[in-house]
């Protein structure tokens, strides 16, 4: 949902707040008495962007357009824009596709991941980096994380938004360090239809500007535009702030009933419990978070476009900052925790791509367009998963032990139906050659 700074300032009534006006007076002649003004020794230092670590949105945008043109066979980038009363928007969409002729097969899992959409939150878009950069091998996982991914991307259709508001990103650069808004002052993960403009009562309007209608702006018109052409299957809206792994909903404190929450859930648990140490929270964004965010992404997304696994995830947040340090707060600042965060995270999302189909094949168990979805190599890196946490999870071996019990059950059905028809084919066989003997 995009982690938003908590103002701190609260004022009491009048008698107080004049107080304090007369100790700043106080303050001030003073200062101006002594011709020296104390100020900047009370200011907290701000940390820069370090562009050794980052790159400008131009240079991020000109790599992965490089990368692409290496690629041609797995790899294809186009280029939207949309316009609404003089303000531009455009927006950079990769597409991965192993066989580029097979990326209109329906069969396939799609899966739509947006990146830098608050315009602060750098390290989102350098993740996107590092995942099509393994996606397409020119980098590739630690060997901390051995995962199987041979049969996996074969059978996958990723769409990637490197940097969704780059008109932010732009005042981010231009020194606005706490600016998340888009290019003309609107939050675009509050201009989605999903309960959207109610306001709460530590609303900020800074951080959190609605727009003046759903959709008012162009960067989400072409994101919805995006999800209605593409309907994938999974989404993920990435941001920093702080580390989580959220589902629906953030504009209330629950999330939806039935299993595919469970399910959603389940998967969620896993990544944290085996590529994220579990450092994160895990739930509804609205429950989870300490606010509730009207005119979301994921909710849209969950509730519109009816995607069945909409995610947020969070992938870092230095809670010791200054909530006015937003690179600091947003974003490390050293090259060991930029690798770490990096690295983490990648791990998850290519674990996501990997159980993605073995869940969304047990939600649609009758969908014949899953059924090549489900490899041994996919069910046994879920299946592991599941035995390596059975005595921390109890729940979930003996949910993995019915599966297995449905499993044999319907193969010894279907093989007594088999023999079931193959001895009613033999008395049919017999009782026609008693017949012929005794009409002889």
């Amino acid at each position: 949902m995009g982690f938003r700074r908590r103002r701190r300032l609260y004022f009491s009534p009048i008698s107080p707040l004049v107080l304090l006006c007369g100790a700043v007076l106080i303050v001030l002649c003073s200062s101006i008495v002594n011709g020296n003004s104390n100020s900047n020794a009370t200011q907290i230092p701000l940390t820069p962007i370090n562009h050794d670590l980052y790159h400008t949105r131009g240079a991020l945008l000109d790599e992965i357009e490089a990368l692409v043109h290496r690629h041609p066979s797995k790899l294809s980038l186009e280029t939207f824009s949309s316009q609404n009363k003089g303000y531009l928007a455009e927006m950079t969409v990769v597409t991965y596709c192993r066989n580029r002729k097979d990326c209109d097969d329906k069969s396939k899992l799609r899966i739509l991941l947006s990146f830098g959409q608050h315009g602060r939150e750098l390290i989102t878009t350098e993740l996107a980096l590092r995942i099509l950069s393994i996606l397409s091998e020119e980098e590739f996982l630690s060997s901390a994380y051995p995962l199987n991914l041979n049969n996996t991307l074969d059978r996958l259709v990723i769409k990637v938004i490197p940097m969704e508001n780059v008109n932010g990103r732009k005042l981010v650069e231009g020194g606005d360090l706490c600016e998340r808004r888009n290019g003309r002052g609107v939050d675009l993960n509050r201009n989605w239809s999903v309960d959207w403009g109610k306001k709460e009562k530590d609303y900020d309007p800074y951080e959190e500007n609605p727009g003046t209608a759903p959709f008012s702006e162009p960067e989400t018109q072409i994101m919805r535009k995006l999800c209605a052409s593409f309907e994938p299957h999974i989404w993920v809206n990435v941001h920093s702030g702080m580390e989580a792994l959220f589902m629906p909903y953030d504009h209330k404190n629950t999330t939806p009933e039935g299993l595919p929450s469970q399910r959603m859930r389940l998967m969620l648990e896993k990544l944290n419990r085996f590529q994220l140490k579990d450092r994160c929270l895990v739930g509804s964004g609205g429950g989870s978070v300490g606010y509730l965010a009207h005119g979301t992404a994921t909710d849209y997304m969950y509730d519109i476009a009816r995607v069945p696994m909409s995610f947020t995830f969070e992938i870092y947040g230095d809670s010791t900052a200054s909530s006015k340090d937003c690179f600091k707060m947003f974003n490390p600042i050293d090259i060991t925790t930029f690798n770490r965060v990096l690295n983490d995270w990648s791990a998850a999302f290519f674990t996501l791509f990997s159980l993605g189909g073995v869940q969304m094949k047990e939600l649609h168990p009758n969908a014949s367009s899953f059924e090549k979805w489900v490899s041994i190599d996919d069910y046994l890196n879920g299946y592991l998963m599941e035995r390596k946490s059975r005595y921390g999870k109890k729940m979930e071996v003996l949910e993995l032990g019915m599966q297995e019990i449905r499993t044999y059950f319907r193969l010894f059905l279907l093989s007594s139906v088999l023999l079931m028809f193959m001895f009613c084919s033999r008395i049919s066989k017999s009782g026609r050659q008693i017949v012929s003997a005794m009409s002889l």
